[in-house]
């Protein structure tokens, strides 16, 4: 299975021909460096909470009309598409088939964060084998502690390093594939980069530099 990051959150799934994806948000696309014509293919797409770095109403709208494919999230995204004419398959707990893809589902809470409400946020396994948890470091995630490769958030406002390695070292994946770094500067990406590299591989975890939009790795 291959997975490819396209900015920020934005990760490209692509197994037995068949292409899912996960959050296409605003940091994705408003430089210009990715165009969501680059996604007509996918038939699967994932939303993993409403933030608008992981939801993005224009961009979604104009993957959907060259791919018309199925969106898949829960009752806070779908309180926001549907009213834009976009259905939403519910799935916030449990397992269900998506093609080639098997989507466990799991309700966890979103990150603290200067806000008066948090969003409904689900994390999702995809084919066993990668744990995205969205925004969460959620201690119900330990469920799925051990999986192959986690995504794991390396920069935001809701989190230091410490606390993301420490996720990290709690989950014990083989492997990690950062993400939410696509508001920082390319020289502070690499400095951030270099200090997780250093500290989890300590633990035996093997840290993947995604910097470039569509950087892969196969899982």
């Amino acid at each position: 299975m291959k997975v490819s990051k396209y900015i920020h959150s934005c990760l490209l799934f692509e197994h037995e021909g068949e292409k899912l994806l996960f959050d296409p948000g605003l940091f994705t696309f408003v430089e210009d460096k990715v165009k969501p014509d680059q996604f007509a293919g996918v038939a699967t797409i994932v939303i993993t909470h409403e933030h608008p770095d992981h939801l993005n109403v224009k961009a979604l709208k104009e993957i959907l009309a060259l791919s018309h494919a199925t969106v898949i999230s829960n009752r806070g995204v779908a309180a926001i598409l549907e009213p834009e004419g976009i259905a939403v398959k519910l799935h916030e707990e449990g397992t269900m088939q998506a093609g080639a893809f098997t989507l466990k589902a799991l309700a966890c809470t979103h990150q603290p964060i200067l806000a008066p409400t948090l969003p409904v946020h689900i994390a999702y396994l995809v084919n066993d084998r990668v744990l995205n948890p969205g925004d969460s470091f959620d201690p119900a995630l330990l469920a799925w502690k051990g999986t192959e490769a986690l995504i794991l958030p390396v920069t935001a406002p809701f989190l230091t390093e410490v606390e993301a390695v420490a996720f990290a070292r709690r989950m014990e994946p083989k492997q990690v594939l950062p993400v939410h770094d696509g508001y920082i500067k390319d020289f502070f990406r690499k400095g951030r980069y270099d200090a997780y590299e250093q500290f989890l591989q300590k633990d035996g975890i093997r840290f993947h530099r995604l910097a470039d939009p569509g950087a892969s790795v196969d899982v």
